[in-house]
Formats: structure tokens, C-alpha cells, sequence
């Protein structure tokens, strides 16, 4: 079980970094204030690699698909927020926070850290 566990976690982190990496490379395409760089298409495909690796070796469990997708957008959202504090013209991050901040909370639910004593 502890396996298990360790697994999901793995997996949601993962999920976390290509929201993160994928937010990144989106935003360095149209802002003109974000420069290009290769390092997050490189960590993007190394967690994309890592997450299938992953999957291949012990299966998922049922709720792990929203989990891991409600992940991906923390980490999309979030960098989303990042971006937009040292950017302020690029617009306002208070919709981006709000989201990241619900996503969490639903998040903490689902794996039982919140909610349940």
C-alpha cells in the first residue's frame, strides 16, 4: 500500500511539472516580455517520459485522472500567477489564484488531508 501511495504522489508531482512546463512554453510563444529557452521543453519531456514510465509499471487507480489533471492545472495556473506578478501588464493573475487555490482545496480532499478526521 505504501508503494502505492508513493506512486500516486510521484505521479501527481509529475503532473504538477508539465502543467508548470507547459505554461511556460505557451507563455514564452506569446508574451514578448518572457525570452525562449529550451529547459522547459527538456523538462517537459522528461516528466512526460517519467509519468508513462510510471504508468507502464503499476496502474492507477480510479480517481487518479481528476486528480492528476486537477494537478496539471495547479501547476499550468500557478505559473500562469508567477508570470502575470512579474509581468503586471501582461494582465491580472486574480482569476489564476482563485483557481489554483479551489483546485487545491478539491485536491486535499480527494487524497484525505482535509475534511476527514
Amino acid at each position: 500500500m505504501s508503494s502505492q501511495n508513493s506512486s500516486e504522489r510521484k505521479n501527481l508531482i509529475l503532473a504538477f511539472i508539465v502543467g508548470v512546463c507547459g505554461d511556460a512554453i505557451l507563455s514564452s510563444m506569446t508574451m514578448s516580455e518572457i525570452t525562449f529557452s529550451i529547459f522547459p521543453w527538456i523538462a517537459l519531456i522528461l516528466a512526460v517520459q517519467a509519468l508513462y514510465q510510471e504508468y507502464l509499471r503499476q496502474p492507477v487507480s480510479e480517481d487518479f485522472p481528476l486528480v492528476g489533471l486537477a494537478c496539471f492545472f495547479v501547476g499550468a495556473f500557478g505559473h500562469s500567477a508567477f508570470v502575470k506578478a512579474q509581468y503586471p501588464e501582461a494582465g491580472s493573475n486574480f482569476f489564476a489564484i482563485v483557481v489554483v487555490l479551489l483546485l487545491m482545496v478539491w485536491i486535499a480532499r480527494k487524497m484525505g488531508y482535509w475534511g476527514k478526521h
